[in-house]
């Protein structure tokens, strides 16, 4: 109970004070301040401006793992009425980074217990700017994944009750892309459409053509959504407007799903665009690519599960976007859902976690990674 009641209190103190990517200054310090009074090392060797590594174990040599946790929080205002609720107007852990970190920290407690017994090192890895699917770049950039034979994380899985662990081999979470496309024709007076170039029109044929990439370049045995989720065009009714903007997000679980699409959506937009008489500049914000899970890690991860007594199930895969999928692209990797019995969604304003999830996953990641340790030193 003591153990859990900690696990809490950390929880309930990152969730008061949320920072966003890149800014998670005081969230580095108090994470620093936790491992250290541990005695838990921190890795000096690679330097981050946010976030930080810790190492447990590597005592008599061995491999080295590492567990990820993330820890920035979303642009939302707080709406869940909890004692313990963000004290920083318009922020929130609205997608549970507090539960990860204080997860992650548990198991890091849980090691550091039988240091002299781990076969090798865990590295910890508190990474910043996971919203921003940047700060796992900026982790590898450090070289903190050299020598890593695998990497594990997680997410917390609100439609999975406590002591249920979602275990998939392969595709879990989708790639995330970004997309701005600029359509650029001639204004005129409404009344006169003929002496224009209509953006309005092209842009609204392209939304509906979009489609078409899925229904007719995409298996149906695989899935890709494309989704345009802003269009903004004009300033009064009168008047046909010179340009259009749209905005929005494709997803795909497969990266050659992945790269087909891309490639048809610019041929869309270019076609339309010259169908149409404008001009497209198209504009993409590159997210993370799948995150796909080393059929090996996933067998191991629920052979663990099973020793602690949890509940394994295979769970749907999400098409939200997750950057532990870089860590993958470099070394194998494991990511897994952790149930945490929540009412509400990821990035929803009331949303919060069951903390009685906290101990039950501190416990799987620290069995988890002492057992990987053992089966590689061999």
């Amino acid at each position: 109970m003591v153990f859990e009641q900690r696990l809490v209190e950390i929880r309930r103190h990152l969730h008061q004070y949320p920072e966003l990517s890149h800014e998670e200054v005081e969230t580095t310090a108090y994470i620093k301040s936790i491992l250290q009074k541990a005695g838990i090392r921190i890795a000096d060797a690679f330097p981050l401006q946010t976030g930080l590594i810790a190492e447990v174990g590597g005592l008599h040599g061995g491999p080295i793992i590492a567990l990820r946790a993330d820890i920035d929080a979303l642009p939302i205002q707080e709406e869940t009425g909890l004692p313990y609720a963000s004290k920083i107007a318009g922020r929130m852990h609205a997608c549970g980074h507090d539960f990860h970190t204080a997860a992650i920290l548990g198991a890091a407690f849980l090691l550091k217990e039988k240091e002299q017994e781990l076969a090798g090192t865990v590295r910890l890895v508190f990474q910043p700017a996971e919203e921003k699917a940047t700060g796992a770049a900026a982790v590898l950039k450090s070289g903190a994944m050299e020598g890593v034979q695998a990497i594990y994380g997680m997410h917390n899985k609100p439609d999975l009750p406590v002591g249920t662990i979602g275990i998939k081999p392969g595709p879990l979470m989708a790639a995330c892309d970004g997309f701005r496309i600029e359509l650029a024709g001639k204004g005129s007076h409404a009344a006169v459409p003929e002496a224009s170039v209509d953006p309005v029109v092209a842009a609204a044929f392209l939304t509906t053509a979009f489609q078409s990439i899925v229904s007719r370049n995409v298996s149906s045995l695989d899935s890709a959504v494309i989704s345009v989720t802003k269009l903004n065009s004009g300033t009064a009714w009168n008047v046909i407007p010179e340009t259009a903007v749209l905005e929005g997000t494709i997803r795909c679980f497969d990266a050659k799903v992945r790269d087909r699409v891309l490639g048809r959506f610019e041929q869309v937009v270019q076609g339309v665009s010259a169908a149409y008489g404008t001009k497209a500049s198209l504009q993409w914000f590159d997210g993370p690519p799948p995150v796909h899970n080393d059929e090996r890690l996933a067998e191991e991860a629920r052979k663990a599960a099973e020793r602690q007594g949890l509940r394994v199930v295979t769970p749907q895969p999400s098409p939200a976007g997750e950057d532990f999928a870089f860590y993958q692209q470099h070394i194998p990797g494991f990511f897994a859902f952790v149930g945490t019995g929540g009412a509400h969604e990821w990035h929803h304003p009331a949303f919060d976690v069951n903390e009685k999830a906290l101990p039950v996953s501190a416990a799987f990641f620290a069995e988890l990674a002492s057992a990987e340790l053992k089966r590689l030193a061999g």
